[in-house]
């Protein structure tokens, strides 16, 4: 006896029937009877009832089956796909097997699932299948500060193994590198210092950490220094990276301008490499003043003039698109300030006691902050109580010269790479500056960061940089899925793992996916184990949320 079931379609609509069918053999010629039509059955009690006819045989099983209980268990598919991607990446082969190593991939999971602190991450593995698919015995918050300990002390080891795992390096010819910084709440941090603050974050001590990856994008090195370090300043310890411990020959550094000034040209010029930067507006003024390149040249889709003399290409253009963003940028600030001015006189005509002093003042600071005050300016009468709005044409005429111009400055031969080649080496920084998007404060989150020790700090980002080398393979993987990263992760979260309980032996299954994670999987080559093993171990934080934490985190859900 057996279930008989098949689809088939008839016109645009497809049907389903199950039939109970009995096979016997007459005349040495196998024949079936059907028994009953099971077609308006549920597709559980189908299943159900094909499970009880393959265990036909064995009554006693298919009573303790009967008698089990099935009971939720871990969050499965997010550990599970990200192992496996991560050993595709050649990251868990970099790190090795040893606990430390599997922790600190633990704790690089942890960043893409729920980003936080070490305990944050150990209250998490309580959740998730960590211990079952990576391999972990019993762990609390003290071993995650450990394994950051370990990591920082093993990290040029682990970058030189992934180095060598990217095919692309070893042929490879370009390398990005740029700067950013995180500031802190607090002031305990050993690298933290006061400095040049991007996050516009006055009174804030801040570390500055530099990315250097190929020239697609994907990170090679990160590596974190005191909080006043200038950007400039960074650049010594990539070059001798990618010389002595990468042993890169006929490199080309790429860097914005702010980066790669001439001190650094010298240096990079002694290490035998070339570079690709570019120049600020001043210097743009200049070379036009003095001939070296034409304003008419600009409005050209690509121009390159070689200066003999210096032995510098240089590569220009003009970009339409951002001409527009510009002029309506600058036209908004311009317009906003004529309607304070109204609004100024307003209010000084219906106020008499009121300056038209103070109101100037205010207006002066708006239009400096605002940078445009060398075409825009407000005068005062005091006896009329009025302000006057004033436009200088002739200024702005030339402060429009060279909207969306942009000098791309390169001591490349001609022979090892066209202009257009340059010009898209420079233009993929755009992937750093979005990998430090994604890693500050977008996805990621490094900031803030939970540790005070320099080692730890520098540890903490190298676990943000491999979690970002992850996030990017994923983006990759699904770009024309219409999700995010982050979304397709929570997606995994719905695979989960179920206790099954019958008699006295307890089997750990996995459900199966549904059908938009068979679609996450695919694209990554992921697939999900069918059941899990028993694990044992202890995962508990030493330190307890007070009272005050818990009512955030309740409020907050």
């Amino acid at each position: 006896m057996y279930v008989d079931t098949c689809k088939y379609k008839r016109g645009e609509k497809i049907y389903k029937r199950s039939l109970l069918r009995h096979g016997y053999r007459e005349d040495g010629k196998v024949k079936h009877k059907t028994i009953a039509n099971l077609s308006h059955f549920s597709d559980v009690e189908i299943e159900s009832l094909k499970i009880a006819l393959s265990m036909k045989n064995d009554i006693a099983a298919l009573k303790k089956l009967a008698n089990g209980q099935v009971v939720g268990d871990k969050v499965v598919g997010p550990v599970a796909a990200l192992y496996q991607v991560a050993n595709e990446l050649g990251v868990t082969k970099a790190l090795g097997q040893t606990k430390p190593a599997r922790l600190v991939l633990w704790l690089i999971f942890a960043r893409l699932i729920d980003q936080g602190s070490r305990p944050s991450a150990v209250r998490l593995a309580q959740t998730h299948a960590a211990c079952e698919i990576l391999g972990l015995e019993s762990f609390n918050e003290d071993d995650m500060y450990k394994a950051l300990d370990w990591l920082d002390k093993n990290q040029e080891k682990i970058e030189q193994r992934l180095f060598e795992h990217c095919p692309n390096n070893k042929t490879g010819n370009f390398f990005l590198y740029d700067v950013t910084s995180s500031y802190f709440e607090g002031d305990k941090n050993e690298l933290a210092t006061y400095g040049y603050n991007r996050d516009k974050k006055k009174g804030k001590k801040q570390v500055v950490y530099g990315l250097l990856s190929d020239e697609n994008g994907e990170p090679v090195s990160i590596e974190a220094f005191d909080g006043n370090t200038k950007d400039n300043k960074t650049l010594h310890n990539q070059l001798s990276k990618l010389k002595d411990r990468f042993n890169c020959k006929h490199i080309t550094i790429v860097g914005d301008k702010g980066m790669i000034k001439s001190a650094q040209i010298d240096e990079i010029k002694e290490s035998e490499f070339c570079y690709i930067t570019t120049i600020t507006k001043p210097q743009i003024r200049e070379l036009l003043r003095i001939g070296t390149i034409q304003f008419e040249l600009f409005e050209s889709d690509l121009c390159e003039i070689f200066d003999a003399e210096k032995n510098i290409r240089y590569i220009f253009r003009r970009n339409p698109l951002r001409v527009k963003e510009i002029k309506e940028n600058r036209d908004s600030k311009i317009e906003s300030i004529k309607n304070r001015v109204k609004a100024a006189n307003i209010y000084l005509e219906n106020h008499k006691r009121a300056k038209a002093q103070t109101q100037f003042k205010d207006l002066s600071a708006r239009i400096k902050k605002y940078k445009i005050h060398k075409f825009v300016s407000v005068e005062a009468d005091e006896a009329a109580r009025e302000l006057t709005f004033h436009l200088d044409e002739e200024a702005l005429e030339t402060a429009c010269k060279l909207d969306g111009c942009y000098v791309i400055k390169t001591d490349m031969p001609k022979e090892d790479a066209k202009k257009e080649l340059i010009h898209d080496r420079y233009k993929a920084l755009a992937e750093v500056e979005w990998s430090f998007r994604t890693s500050k404060t977008g996805y990621l989150e490094a900031r803030p960061i939970f540790v005070c020790k320099s080692n730890r700090t520098r540890a903490h980002l190298f676990v943000v940089m491999l979690a970002y080398k992850i996030e990017k393979h994923l983006r990759n993987a699904w770009s024309d899925l219409n999700l995010t990263v982050e979304e397709g992760v929570k997606s995994l979260s719905t695979i989960t793992s179920v206790i099954v309980t019958i008699g006295d032996e307890e089997i750990i299954r996995v459900v199966k996916p549904n059908k938009r994670n068979c679609e996450l999987l695919g694209r990554i080559n992921a697939m999900m184990p069918e059941a899990l093993p028993c694990s044992q171990s202890v995962v508990a934080t030493r330190k307890k949320l007070d009272n005050s934490r818990k009512k955030r985190t309740t409020m907050g859900t």
